[in-house]
């Protein structure tokens, strides 16, 4: 904690505002979204049906926007969207927990996450900016916070639960708001640079971002990473309920606790160690690799021994975690250099949707993989298939490198205060 304090004095009084918020944020978000889907279906008692439609609305309306959020952060800058995001979701999730007619929980499942794709494209091309040639060091540190507040959030909204879930949502709604405050009084208007151009239009931005061919690539390149990152949603807890049967939902629960504590603990070390030992596009091919070779525990594990598959779950969630949080900081780094520090707000945002998009269809092939090894008696198949997606990940970052389209900055050793 010494370490992460010490990393964190070392940035811009801006940037530190910045980490602290998406903490935040991660803890509100988290306090609640876990546990809406059994309150729509107990305490509002909607049918299935529509709590998948609630839910199904709240995600296409982040995935879906970030490219509109990124834009209006370029074109107006980056504190009013961070500030807006921040204003909707203290709306939207007030409004969950006091609403229970169809129209008004989708309106406000849809302000939740319009409110993601307003601040998250924004909060990344400020940090990116405001950090300058620290950015690995300041991606690196960022989720730190970011982890923590994911950890956090459900054990703090399992305590408000119990004595209601109004409760939950208010405490959530009031986060918000106090955010929206503090970015108001404390967060100093920032724009991204010029394009040199003069002022763009929405249409001239986008083409502008699209005919980026090797951000495309790298884009494209990465979305199976997120695929991968995914799977401690879908088929970690999968495997976990078949092995364990109704223990499944407690492992569950601690993978989900692995993973953020790896995250948390060990992502300024494992960074300092990436950028000693390699350079930034080695860091991105060996951490992809990583999260690829997370799965093959579970591939060589026989499905009839709990024990073992326990053994395994928790190896690929360390390892997967591992990864990313090596490959994540050079990540968010390399989008600033494909795009020339121009436009930043925008790339992420296109990036964050082509990965949303990605998620989508992996997890639809990654879903009818598992019923079909299931079916045969074969879950090899389904975790050997996601090994060689991140392998295949790695190597195509590798050859976009080889191929000189991904220029990765080089970065000085990770400085601590």
């Amino acid at each position: 904690m010494k370490s992460l304090w010490q990393q964190t004095r070392s940035f811009p009084p801006a940037a530190r505002l910045l980490m602290a918020n998406q903490f935040a944020i991660n803890l509100a978000f988290y306090m609640l979204m876990p546990y809406l889907a059994a309150h729509l279906s107990g305490g509002v008692g909607l049918a299935a049906w529509a709590v998948g439609l609630v839910l199904g609305v709240r995600n296409f309306s982040q995935q879906g926007m970030f490219l509109i959020g990124g834009t209006l952060a370029d074109r107006f800058g980056y504190k009013a969207p961070i500030m807006a995001g921040c204003l909707l979701r203290t709306v939207g999730f007030g409004l969950l927990g006091w609403v229970d007619n169809l129209p008004a929980l989708i309106a406000a499942s849809a302000a939740t996450g319009f409110a993601g794709a307003l601040f998250n494209p924004a909060v990344r091309a400020y940090l990116a900016a405001e950090s300058g040639e620290r950015r690995v060091d300041a991606f690196a540190t960022f989720n730190v916070y970011y982890q923590a507040g994911m950890l956090l959030g459900p054990l703090v909204g399992l305590a408000l639960l119990a004595a209601d879930f109004r409760l939950v949502c208010t405490a959530s709604a009031a986060i918000f708001a106090a955010l929206t405050v503090l970015q108001a009084r404390s967060l100093p208007a920032r724009r991204g640079a010029a394009t040199g151009s003069g002022p763009q239009n929405v249409l001239a931005q986008w083409r502008t971002v699209v005919a980026n061919r090797p951000f495309l690539l790298f884009a494209t390149a990465m979305t199976g990473s997120y695929v991968l990152t995914f799977q401690v949603y879908l088929a970690l807890p999968l495997a976990a309920a078949k092995a364990l049967g109704s223990g499944g939902t407690w492992a569950t629960s601690g993978l989900f606790v692995v993973s953020a504590v790896v995250a948390v603990v060990a992502q300024l070390r494992l960074t300092s160690w990436a950028k000693e030992k390699w350079s930034g596009a080695q860091a991105l091919v060996r951490g992809l690799a990583t999260m690829g070779l997370a799965f093959l525990p579970l591939a060589l594990t026989p499905n009839d021994a709990p024990a073992a598959v326990l053994s395994a779950l928790v190896a690929a969630v360390a390892l997967l975690a591992a990864g990313s949080a090596i490959v994540y900081p050079f990540e968010m780094d390399t989008v600033v250099t494909l795009c020339g520090n121009r436009l930043v707000a925008t790339h992420y945002g296109l990036y964050s949707t082509v990965s949303g998009l990605g998620i989508t269809l992996g997890n639809l092939a990654t879903g009818a993989l598992w019923d079909f090894a299931t079916r045969h008696h074969a879950l090899w198949l389904t975790w050997s298939a996601l090994t060689v997606t991140g392998l295949g990940c790695a190597a195509s970052v590798g050859a976009l490198v080889r191929s000189g389209r991904l220029a990765v900055r080089e970065e000085p050793r990770l400085a601590v205060a």
